[in-house]
């Protein structure tokens, strides 16, 4: 047989085939190697500082802590709004081994009711276990102190404080603090709309209305933070660094609590608003608004029921009749239809008129009626003021024009924003003829104009634009803006702001003289509407009274207020300022559907608020007193 040829190995080939594949794999291990320290070099050098930041955010966390709202405190430092104390009862779960047997105990101990109980259960799931869970908000004092003292018997459940917003004065303050309830969807929106949300990341509550709403951004603060470590878990290992809060800043407002309690007393039993002013600065000394409603309702939650109590309630307690009632302003405006009678020369102090009892248009059936049947007689500007001559003022309103009327009248601040300093306002009607185009499309006609000259037809006015007018009255001519701010305070102290000016009413110092001296002559004449209640007053005071029909009342028919419904008697109002000669606070009165008028009801208010301010507390000093 032949033998198979043997083939002999090439080493020459085999060497350079495992050198070539030798390269090759040192080549990827060269390329991977170097992919790593690309990658190494990208994370630890060029993200380097984003890759820190992730850490640390897993590792330190900003807590938010929130700031201690300011203080509300009244021109004498009494204080109107505070932060008081709260306690809660609270657990950590981790450290509670069986339930059954502590909320048991705990629920008869403290008197819990089952379904806090409940809630509270509910609220467990999902919780970790080292964070805290309310078990029983707003404890009184007794529980405080039943659980102070078997405390021991209850591992992982203590009591916690903080603090919460809290009126000393209940209703007699709402309408003017407003309150602070629950930061809602609405809230946040707006916050966020502000760019301001991060300020309120620890807050739960903000300003819903009054001065609380208005002055949100001062009595709110700066919010602080807790840099805080923590673990994987989330739990809190230490505190790393602790920026404080900035408190809210400490408000000081012109509302004299005693001024307010006597106005708010005096309201009981009425739907209506007292307003004092003080003429130097426009500060407002009281605004009181009736009925009302306790504001802490609101801080610590208001039930379905309460709310809708209070929303359908036929009194409307939640509307603020000094800012937001509309009222037509009756005879109360007579005066100031005198000065623009006497600037646009229309009449003179001593030029008179006939009064027969009512006021008629030549070829017209209608006749405008006197409150006064069988009329004045002649009737000269200050007895047409202080009598309350409505004949005159039908007359003088025709010779003016309602264009005269609108020009003049926006410049007292009917018809306008006061610029008090709470959003709840409403600027009345001061009518013309584009407002009744636009609200109407009607065009203005004469008969439209003749009981504008008694503060009637479509005149409205709210109590705070009425004191305000009787302010630029007083002053003859300077006008002050109404302001409920007095001061703002700090740990550097208090700082005073000064009144706010709109334009002056400029009319001759003659004419301003003659018409405060007949709102003088409407208190102390025999005639005069106001005399019964102020003449014997130790002071020198001013009025002018108004009685506003609320209904129409046909040619022929007689109003009994005894005979209509309720709410179709004629409201009451009433305006002064007293001492005549140098004023010291302006009050304007307005009551809804009473038996009687401005003279009888509503100026013997005013006359008790007069009392309160000028002798009770002191404002006016004994020989400052004078009488006629």
């Amino acid at each position: 047989m032949a033998r198979k040829k043997v083939q002999i190995r090439d080493h020459s080939f085999e060497a350079s085939l495992f050198w070539r594949r030798a390269l090759f794999c040192l080549l990827v291990v060269v390329v991977c190697f170097g992919a790593l320290v690309t990658n190494l070099y990208h994370l630890q050098i060029e993200e380097h500082k984003q890759y820190q930041v992730r850490s640390n955010d897993n590792r330190i966390k900003l807590v938010p802590v929130a700031p201690n709202r300011g203080i509300i405190y009244d021109r004498n430092g009494v204080v109107l709004a505070e932060n008081r104390p709260v306690y809660s009862l609270e657990v950590v779960p981790e450290q509670v081994k069986s339930w059954d047997e502590p909320l048991k105990g705990l629920q008869q101990l403290l008197d819990i009711d089952d379904d806090t109980i409940s809630d509270f259960k509910e609220s467990l799931k999902g919780v970790r276990r080292f964070n805290r869970v309310t078990l029983l908000e707003e404890m009184t004092e007794k529980q405080v102190a039943e659980f102070s003292v078997n405390q021991y018997r209850y591992p992982g459940f203590s009591v916690e404080g903080r603090l919460k917003r809290y009126y000393p004065y209940g209703d007699a303050m709402t309408h003017v603090l407003g309150y602070v309830a629950r930061i809602n969807d609405k809230d946040l929106q707006d916050l966020a709309d502000k760019d301001q949300l991060s300020n309120y990341a620890a807050t739960h509550e903000i300003g819903k209305l009054g001065v609380e709403r208005y002055y949100e951004s001062l009595l709110h603060g700066q919010v602080g933070y807790m840099e805080v470590e923590v673990n994987n878990r989330g739990r809190v290992i230490r505190t790393l660094r602790f920026e404080p809060p900035v408190p809210g800043k400490d408000l000081y407002l012109n509302i004299d609590l005693g001024l307010q309690l006597k106005a708010q007393e005096l309201l009981a039993g009425h739907r209506g608003s007292i307003v004092a002013m003080d003429p130097h600065t426009g500060g407002i000394l009281a605004m009181a608004s009736a009925p009302s409603y306790d504001p802490n309702l609101f801080v610590r939650g208001i039930t379905s029921k309460e709310y809708n109590k209070l929303l359908h309630s036929p009194d409307r307690p939640l509307i603020n009749r000094s800012t937001q009632g509309r009222y037509p302003p009756a005879s109360t405006v007579k005066p100031f239809m005198a000065l623009v009678g006497l600037e646009e020369g229309e009449i003179t102090p001593t030029s008179k008129i006939w009064d027969p009892g009512y006021f008629e248009l030549p070829n017209v059936d209608h006749k405008w009626r006197d409150w006064k049947r069988w009329g004045h007689g002649w009737v000269d500007m200050k007895k047409a003021i202080s009598e309350s001559c409505d004949t005159y003022f039908y007359q003088l309103a025709l010779n003016l024009g309602i264009d005269r009327i609108h020009n003049w009248m926006t410049k007292f601040g009917f018809g306008q924003y006061s610029g008090i300093d709470i959003h709840e306002e409403t600027n009345g009607v001061m009518p013309s003829r584009s407002w009744k185009e636009r609200r109407f499309r009607q065009p203005w006609y004469i008969g439209d104009t003749i009981p504008i000259g008694i503060g009637q037809s479509y005149w409205t006015v709210t109590p705070v634009q009425l004191a305000t007018a009787v302010t630029i009255m007083a002053n003859a001519g300077v006008y002050h803006t109404p302001k409920l701010l007095m001061a703002t305070g700090s740990p550097t102290g208090i700082i005073k702001l000064p009144p706010e000016d709109k334009p002056e009413v400029k009319a001759s110092p003659l004419h301003w003289h003659e018409v405060e001296a007949a709102m003088r002559f409407t208190v102390t004449s025999p005639h005069g509407s106001a005399h019964k209640a102020l003449n014997d007053a130790p002071y020198t005071a001013t009025g002018k009274t108004g009685t506003a029909q609320v209904i129409n009342i046909g040619q022929d028919e007689k109003y009994d207020a005894k005979k209509v419904a309720e709410r179709h008697r004629d409201n009451a109002m009433f305006i002064t300022y007293a001492p005549y000669e140098t004023p010291k606070i302006v009050v304007a009165v307005a009551l809804e559907n009473v038996i009687g008028g401005g003279g009888s009801v509503a100026a013997p208010l005013a006359r008790q608020v007069l009392d309160y301010y000028l002798l009770d507390e002191g404002h006016l000093k004994d020989d400052e007193a004078s009488h006629d």
